[in-house]
Parts: C-alpha cells; sequence; structure tokens
C-alpha cells in the first residue's frame, strides 16, 4: 500500500518500492533505505545526524569517509527531482532535515479486503444477531485521503451505532465512486447509514 511522504512522492514499505506521479522509480538497497529512513523522521523538526544515518544504514561496524553518505543522496536526489534543499535539507557541520509536505498524504486500498478483514473482526457479534454480510463494491482505483485504520474505526462507530437494534437478516455494504468523494453504505435490514470520504484523482 502506498503512502504519500513527499509531494507527488509515494511509498510502499512492504513491496519496497517508490513511486513518482504515478511511475515507479528505481532505487538501489540504499537509495531505498536512505529514503525510507528520511521519510520515518518527516516533520520532527529534528536533525538526523551523518552517524546516526550510517548507523541506521550500514550498522555499527561500517568504515566510511565524509563522501559516503554524499554520494547516496546525490543520487536519490537527482532519481527523486529534488533540489538541494527541498525536502531533504543539508544541515551544514550538523546533518539532514527531511520536511514531508503537509495535508498530502494519501492512501492506496484494497478496499474490498480491508472490507472483509473488518467484518471479520465483527464476525461474532453479527452471528449472534443473526445478521449475514454481503459486500456490492464499486471498482475502487482513486487515492483516498483517510487512512485504513481511520476508515476502520469510522466504519466501528456505525456498526457500535446500528448494531444493538438490528434483527436478524442481511447486512449489506455498498459503495459508491463520484469525481471528488467515495461513500460507503451500511445497510442493516433497510436501515441505512452513509459514510463519505474524500479522494484524489489517479495519477496519469
Amino acid at each position: 500500500m502506498y503512502s504519500c511522504i513527499a509531494e507527488k512522492i509515494e511509498i510502499d514499505r512492504t513491496q519496497r518500492t517508490v513511486r513518482k506521479n504515478g511511475k515507479e522509480i528505481h532505487l538501489t538497497k540504499t537509495e531505498y533505505d536512505l529514503l525510507d529512513f528520511f521519510s520515518a523522521h518527516a516533520n520532527r523538526n529534528r536533525i538526523c545526524s551523518r552517524d546516526e544515518i550510517v548507523t541506521s544504514i550500514w550498522g555499527n561496524h561500517f568504515k566510511y569517509d565524509t563522501g559516503t553518505v554524499d554520494v547516496h543522496l546525490s543520487a536519490l536526489r537527482r532519481k527523486m527531482g529534488w533540489s538541494i534543499s527541498d525536502p531533504l535539507e543539508t544541515i551544514r557541520g550538523l546533518g539532514f532535515v527531511f520536511r514531508m509536505k503537509e495535508n498530502v498524504v494519501h492512501y492506496t486500498l484494497d478496499l474490498q479486503t480491508l472490507l472483509i478483514d473488518w467484518l471479520h473482526g465483527w464476525e461474532t457479534e453479527m452471528r449472534a444477531k443473526g445478521l449475514s454480510p454481503q459486500l456490492h463494491l464499486t471498482p475502487f482505483v482513486n487515492e483516498m485521503t483517510l487512512s485504513p485504520d481511520a476508515i476502520r474505526q469510522l466504519l466501528d462507530g456505525v456498526m457500535q451505532a446500528l448494531l444493538p437494534s438490528a434483527r436478524p437478516g442481511h447486512l449489506i455494504l455498498s459503495s459508491q465512486l463520484t469525481l471528488d468523494h467515495f461513500s460507503l453504505s451500511l445497510d442493516i435490514n433497510g436501515t441505512i447509514s452513509e459514510l463519505k470520504f474524500p479522494v484524489k484523482e489517479t495519477s496519469e
């Protein structure tokens, strides 16, 4: 699952892949590890020293000269299309600060898997109420501005509100995609609650 770490740049830590403007960027292992390291320390206003970077990427016993980190960072900046100071800024004599763009995080979701996993979490409660779940989903290709955990929490709130008065029957989860939002509807025997999530159009 990709998450945005800087403007137009996304990382999938499970697959160890990176893309910019929707196109995959081929990084060496070291370049990827550096990008992952900096993205994990983004927006903390904390300077990452060279020694800290070397220990994290190469280990405690690695022997390096002063140019080793710069060579790899120069290659990473070139492939990412970054300037000398944005978003990875060199603090002379101290180290580096990585500043992620605010309010640009988007999540590409496998919606069906997310909802199936979420329903499994409520399986005992639904069985006790005599409810049989059904999924009627629109193909989902856009990017959402809410994380999977945030979506699950919203769905949990709806389920907690609807389940106590539910009668035996069907729980139907359906979806609809428009240009600017994605909606999920929970229908428990005619009692419907709809959640709307903002989306971002898929990069060309």
